[in-house]
């Protein structure tokens, strides 16, 4: 394959938003142009202990409790899922087929410094393909919200593919208005 892969879209999902204690549970990577053309697409599932991922639902019950039909997929996936490393290790092998041995990689995703605070501490195999420069779509959401009251109705699914469709719907959405 021909490296024209020019952004990494990441999503993660977590059970809770402590990149300490709360483990991820499932990746998605969308390798676009600068088009945002779909180039190559990723999915991973971790699987972590069934008490570990309980308990930290539980430690994050209001989050998950107003987003059951994510809890409850990402809860029966795990099963089917693949240690932490070896998930991130998948992510890798993405990045190199899509980017080549590029070890300055532009992240990008919706509120993206939280996935990357994650990568950092949890895969940092892959943080080290990274730019320290990211694309972040929320800060597009903040100035069209504040500055010309443009809001796009992104989907929240809570579920890593459709959260990065989502969001490069919405950049698409942003710029479109920049016309």
């Amino acid at each position: 394959m021909t490296k024209t892969a020019k952004i990494l879209w990441v999503d993660l999902e977590m059970t809770g938003l402590d990149p300490v204690d709360d483990p991820i549970l499932e990746v998605a990577a969308i390798a676009t142009d600068w088009d945002f053309n779909e180039i190559d697409v990723m999915e991973g599932i971790v699987s972590i202990d069934n008490d570990l991922l309980e308990k930290r639902i539980e430690n994050n019950s209001s989050f998950w409790n107003m987003n059951p039909l994510a809890r409850e997929g990402l809860m029966a996936q795990n099963e089917h899922g693949k240690p932490s490393l070896e998930v991130a290790e998948d992510l890798i092998k993405f990045i190199e087929k899509n980017f080549g041995d590029k070890t300055d990689v532009l992240l990008a995703g919706n509120s993206i410094h939280m996935d990357r605070q994650f990568i950092d501490k949890q895969w940092p195999n892959v943080a080290e393909k990274l730019h320290y420069r990211m694309l972040d779509v929320s800060a597009w959401k903040v100035v069209f919200d504040g500055k010309y009251k443009k809001k796009f109705a992104k989907p929240q699914d809570h579920r890593a593919l459709g959260d990065i469709r989502g969001s490069i719907m919405e950049l698409k959405y942003y710029l479109s208005k920049m016309k």
